[in-house]
C-alpha cells in the first residue's frame, strides 16, 4: 500500500512537472509570436524585414546554448554538480564574439544597420550563457524551478522588444531594450538555480517506475570540458537543420505560390515536433542514467502523440489548413496527414539524438546529416518539382532517420550505461 501510495504521489509530482514545463513552453512560444505580430503592425516593411532577419540570426546564434544546456544537464545528472560556471562563460563569450566578427559581413551582405548587428552579440551573448543555468536545472530534475527559467529567459530574450514595438519605437531601440532585458535575466536565473531546494522542496520531479530513486544529487565525477558542449551544439544544429531542409528545398526548388502553399503546410509539421518536446525535456536526465524503461515509456508517449496528431491531420485537413492558411489553401488537405508525419517522425528522432548525447555516444547526430543530405540530393535530382514531390522525399528522410537512430540507440547492449537500473 506505501508503495502504490509513494508510486501515485511520484507520477502526480511529474504530471504537475509536465504541465508547469509546457505552460513555460506556451509563453516562450506566444512571446516569440507576439514580436513579429507587433512589428507587422508598428514599423514599415523595411524595418519589419531588418528586425526578421535579426530575429532569425539570433535564433541560429542561440544554438550553442542550447548545446551548452543539454551538456550541462546530461553531465549533471550523470556526473553529479560541478563548476560550469567557466565552460559556461567560455561558450557563451566565444559565440558572441563570432557574432561579433561576422557584424560587418552580415551588415553588408543582408543590408542591415550596423547597430542590429552589433546588438545581436551582446543579445547571443546572454540568451547562450543562459544555458548553463538552464541545464544545471534539468539535470538536477528540479522541472518546477525550471519552467520558472524558461520563463525569465523567455521575458529577457523577447521583453524589451515587445514594449519597445508597443511603444512604437523602432528596431534598433527595441532590440537594445531586449539586450537589457536578456541581461537583466542572468542574475534572476543564477539565484533559481543556486538557491536551496534540491531536493528538500519537493521541486525534483520524482523519477518513473522503475527508475533509482536518488535522494540527493550525486557527487561531482569528472567535469564537464569543451568535447562534449560541442557534441550537444552540434546535435542542436542538426536538429535545427533537417527540421528546416525541407522547406528551404521547397522554396529553392518549387514555383513561388507552390512554395507558399508548401510553407503553410510546414505549420503542420512544426505543430506534430514541438508538441512532444515536454517528454524529452522531463526524460533526459534519466536517459544521462542509463534508464532503459525511461527510454521506451518516453518513446511509447511521443509515438502516442504522433499518432493523434497524424490521425487528426486525416480526419481534419480542410479545418487545419483553413485554420493555418485559410481557404486559398484547402486543396492541399489530403497532404495534412503526411506534414504531421514528418513532424511526428522527427520528435521521435529528436529524442533518441538526445538519448545518444545523454550517454555520451559518439558522433550523435551523423545519421541527421546524412538525412539531410539524402533529402536534398533526393528532392534536387528525383522527385516531382511539386508539393507532394517535395514532401515525399521529406517523409522518407524523416522515417529512414527513425530506422537509423532506433537500431543506434537500442542496438547498444555493450553500453555500460544502459545497464538496467538498480532495485
Amino acid at each position: 500500500m506505501a508503495q502504490t501510495t509513494s508510486r501515485d504521489a511520484a507520477r502526480t509530482r511529474l504530471g504537475v512537472a509536465g504541465a508547469a514545463v509546457t505552460v513555460a513552453t506556451v509563453v516562450t512560444n506566444a512571446l516569440a509570436y507576439v514580436v513579429p505580430m507587433l512589428g507587422a503592425r508598428r514599423l514599415s516593411a523595411a524595418d519589419l524585414g531588418a528586425l526578421a532577419t535579426v530575429l532569425a540570426l539570433a535564433a541560429i546564434a542561440a544554438v550553442p546554448g542550447f548545446g551548452l544546456q543539454i551538456a550541462v544537464a546530461a553531465h549533471r545528472a550523470r556526473e553529479g554538480a560541478g563548476d560550469t560556471g567557466r565552460l559556461g562563460l567560455r561558450t557563451a563569450a566565444l559565440t558572441a564574439g563570432v557574432t561579433l566578427a561576422a557584424a560587418p559581413v552580415l551588415t553588408v551582405a543582408l543590408r542591415l544597420p550596423l547597430t542590429l548587428t552589433l546588438l545581436l552579440a551582446a543579445t547571443t551573448f546572454a540568451t547562450v550563457l543562459s544555458g548553463r543555468w538552464l541545464g544545471e536545472l534539468q539535470g538536477d530534475q528540479r522541472f518546477l524551478r525550471l519552467a520558472m527559467a524558461m520563463v525569465v529567459v523567455a521575458v529577457g530574450r523577447y521583453g524589451g522588444l515587445v514594449v519597445g514595438l508597443s511603444l512604437g519605437r523602432g528596431p534598433e531601440t527595441s532590440l537594445l531594450l531586449t539586450t537589457l532585458t536578456g541581461l537583466l535575466a542572468l542574475p534572476l536565473l543564477a539565484r533559481l538555480a543556486n538557491s536551496p531546494g534540491h531536493p528538500r522542496t519537493g521541486d525534483q520531479a520524482a523519477p518513473g517506475p522503475g527508475a533509482v530513486d536518488r535522494a540527493e544529487t550525486p557527487a561531482a565525477g569528472s567535469p564537464l570540458g569543451a568535447r562534449q558542449v560541442m557534441t550537444a551544439c552540434g546535435a542542436t544544429l542538426a536538429m535545427l537543420t533537417i527540421s528546416y531542409a525541407d522547406l528551404i528545398l521547397a522554396r529553392q526548388l518549387l514555383p513561388a505560390a507552390a512554395s507558399g502553399a508548401y510553407a503553410v503546410g510546414a505549420v503542420l509539421t512544426k505543430g506534430a515536433l514541438w508538441a512532444p518536446q515536454v517528454v524529452t525535456l522531463l526524460v533526459l536526465p534519466r536517459l544521462a542514467q542509463g534508464d532503459r524503461r525511461a527510454r521506451l515509456v518516453a518513446l511509447a508517449l511521443i509515438l502516442a502523440c504522433g499518432t493523434v496528431l497524424v490521425v487528426s491531420s486525416a480526419v481534419g485537413g480542410e479545418l487545419a489548413f483553413r485554420l493555418v492558411g485559410g481557404a486559398d489553401y484547402l486543396h492541399l488537405a489530403g497532404t495534412a496527414p503526411m506534414f504531421a508525419a514528418v513532424g511526428a517522425l522527427y520528435a521521435v528522432v529528436f529524442m533518441l539524438v538526445n538519448d545518444r548525447v545523454a550517454t555520451a555516444a559518439r558522433w550523435p547526430a551523423a545519421p541527421l546529416w546524412l538525412a539531410t543530405a539524402g533529402l536534398a540530393a533526393g528532392a534536387v535530382m528525383i522527385a516531382p518539382r511539386t508539393v507532394a514531390g517535395v514532401l515525399t522525399c521529406s517523409v522518407l528522410a524523416a522515417a529512414l532517420a527513425a530506422v537509423v537512430m532506433g537500431g543506434l540507440v537500442f542496438g547498444r547492449g555493450a553500453d555500460p550505461r544502459n545497464k538496467p537500473p538498480s532495485p
